[in-house]
């Protein structure tokens, strides 16, 4: 499998053979078709299809919110496919950060405690103001939800998923709700996560454009991944255009 040219890594994150086929009455949807990936210590990878290209339904696998038909998730090297529920939810619990396109706060509780619900539940978690302020949000850290614009409620929902210092970040569509100039900030401070925080980064979107900061892209269509591309120049989210 190629990855981003780093000869001794290895796989944080092995997706083998993994087929998911939804039922809806008499009618079968192979959402997934014999996908393998693996992902890497630190790196920034882009998932790129349209909408039911499948890659929302691998993000959910990766991140134990669905299990495959067939074939196997391994998260450094322990088999997730066959791992009890207990063991799914400390996963989910410990293991993955999730930011999804529409935020997903609590609308009755500042930024600062929508962030702390989080780490009140971790075992090695980072300050919630620390971890607004990596988000450049040290000064909104008291406003609630609906005092704070779309962009910066999608950098809440990002500080709330990186406080608990998760190994994999999987972000959903992370800018579709927002416009051009806002989404750009959104996906610095992505970067800026990956990079200064060393998380593995999987960032799924429709927007090709987005593609150019990844250090690999996974091109996919119909359920089944078409290609894998390495990025030789990444661009910085400022330099993107779409």
């Amino acid at each position: 499998m190629q990855h981003n040219g780093k000869s001794n890594d290895k796989a944080v994150l092995r997706v083998d053979d993994v087929s998911k086929i939804y039922t809806m009455g008499e009618v079968k949807v192979d959402a997934l078709k014999h996908v393998s990936a693996d992902f890497y210590e630190g790196e920034l990878v882009v998932l790129l299809g349209t909408s039911g290209s499948g890659k929302s339904t691998l993000l959910n696998i990766i991140g134990g919110l669905d299990v495959p038909t067939q074939g196997k998730l391994y998260f450094r090297g322990k088999e997730m496919t066959a791992a009890t529920e207990d063991d799914l939810t400390m996963y989910r619990r410990e293991s993955i950060g999730f930011v999804f396109q529409f935020y997903n706060l609590i609308s009755s509780l500042t930024a600062l405690e929508n962030v702390q619900l989080v780490t009140e539940i971790s075992d090695n978690p980072m300050a919630a103001e620390k971890a607004l302020t990596l988000v450049s949000l040290s000064a909104r850290m008291n406003h609630f939800p609906a005092q704070l614009s779309g962009g910066e409620q999608q950098r809440v929902a990002i500080a709330r998923a990186v406080a608990k210092r998760p190994e994999l970040l999987l972000c959903d569509e992370p800018t579709g709700a927002l416009d051009y100039e806002t989404g750009k900030l959104v996906l610095e401070v992505i970067r800026k996560v990956n990079q200064e925080l060393g998380t593995t980064t999987l960032v799924i979107t429709h927007n090709v454009s987005i593609a150019a900061m990844a250090d690999r892209v996974i091109h996919m269509r119909s359920g089944e991944i078409t290609e894998i591309e390495i990025n030789k120049s990444k661009l910085s989210p400022s330099d993107l255009s779409w």
